[in-house]
C-alpha cells in the first residue's frame, strides 16, 4: 500500500481513515488537533458549486467524510467551520460555531472568505482543496490557529502575508513563534501556465528579486509554457515577514502525482473532488 509518509509528516491509517499529519504539529498535540484527508473516495464538497446547490447524495457523503476524518483525531465534525472559498483574500476570525446540527450554516457568514483565524477551543477550522494550497498556521505562544486556502490567484494576492498580518494585528502574535505547515498541492512540475499568468507573477513578485523569480519561474524549452513554483513564493513571503525557516514546514507532496491519493483538479477534471485540511485547539 501506497505511504506518503516522509521527513515533515506521517501518512496515518485509523480504522479504514487514511490522513497526514505534520511531525512539527503533533508536538502540541496537548493543545491542538489536525490532519490533512486522504483518498479519492472520500469527498468533503458541501457547499454550493458554480451557484447551484450540489445534490443530497453528495452532501450526505461529505458530512460522513468529515465525521469519519474528525473522529479518527478524536474531535466531533458538528464543530466543524467552514467557508464557501472563492480564491479571494478575505480573512475572517471565528468566535463560534453558529448551529451544531448544520455544517452548511456557515457558508453565509464566511462567504466569499479563504481564510479563517481563531484562538477559540473546541472550532474545526476546515479549508477544501483539489490541486490548491491549503496552510495552517498555529501560535503555540497565544495558541492562535489559522486555515488558509491559497490558489494561485490567492497566492498573487498574498493572502498567507495578510493571514499573519491579521494574526499580529488580532491576537499579538509574534511571527517568529508561528508554525505554518503546507499541505499537498499542485507542485511546479505540473503547475503549468501561458505567457499572460507568467507575466502576473513575474509583476507581483519582483520585490523578490530576480534570482528568487528564477528559482520560481522555469520556461519550458520545448514550447512557450512556464511553470511556478507556487510553494515556494510563499516560503519565500512568510520568511520575509518573520518566520523562521524551521518553522515552515512543506508536505512536499505533489497532488498530480499522487492523485490516486489526493483530489486533483488538473487529473478529475469537471467531476473533481475535494481533500480537506483540519485544525482545532483542544
Amino acid at each position: 500500500m501506497k505511504n506518503l509518509s516522509n521527513e515533515n509528516v506521517l501518512h496515518i491509517t485509523y480504522d479504514g481513515v487514511e490522513y497526514l499529519q505534520f511531525k512539527k504539529l503533533l508536538e502540541y498535540s496537548d493543545i491542538i488537533t489536525h490532519a490533512y484527508s486522504l483518498g479519492v473516495n472520500t469527498n468533503f464538497r458541501t457547499a454550493r458549486v458554480d451557484k447551484k446547490e450540489i445534490p443530497q447524495k453528495e452532501y450526505e457523503k461529505a458530512i460522513n467524510s468529515y465525521r469519519n476524518l474528525c473522529s479518527s483525531i478524536g474531535i466531533n465534525y458538528l464543530n466543524v467551520v467552514k467557508t464557501n472559498q472563492e480564491h479571494t483574500d478575505n480573512i475572517k476570525i471565528v468566535d463560534e460555531k453558529l448551529k451544531k446540527d448544520d455544517m452548511d450554516v456557515n457558508l453565509e457568514q464566511y462567504n466569499n472568505t479563504d481564510g479563517l483565524i481563531t484562538n477559540k477551543k473546541d472550532l474545526i477550522l476546515s479549508t477544501t482543496n483539489a490541486d490548491c494550497i491549503l496552510m495552517m498556521f498555529f501560535d503555540p505562544e497565544t495558541r492562535t490557529i489559522a486555515n488558509v486556502h491559497s490558489g494561485w490567484k490567492g497566492t498573487l494576492q498574498r493572502i498567507a502575508l495578510k493571514t499573519v498580518n491579521k494574526m499580529i494585528e488580532q491576537f499579538k502574535c509574534n511571527p517568529k513563534d508561528i508554525i505554518c505547515c503546507i499541505c499537498p498541492s499542485i507542485r511546479k512540475c505540473h503547475f503549468e501556465v501561458d505567457y499572460d499568468v507568467k507575466e502576473m507573477f513575474e509583476n507581483e513578485f519582483k520585490d523578490l528579486g530576480r534570482e528568487n523569480l528564477d528559482r520560481i519561474i522555469e520556461k519550458q524549452k520545448l514550447k512557450e509554457k512556464w511553470n511556478i513554483d507556487t510553494v515556494l513564493i510563499n516560503e519565500i513571503i512568510l520568511e520575509k515577514i518573520g518566520l523562521k525557516k524551521t518553522n515552515i514546514i512543506d508536505s512536499g507532496i505533489c497532488s498530480v502525482c499522487n492523485s490516486d491519493l489526493i483530489h486533483s483538479y488538473r487529473v478529475e477534471k469537471q467531476g473533481y473532488g475535494l481533500a480537506t485540511a483540519v485544525i482545532a485547539l483542544k
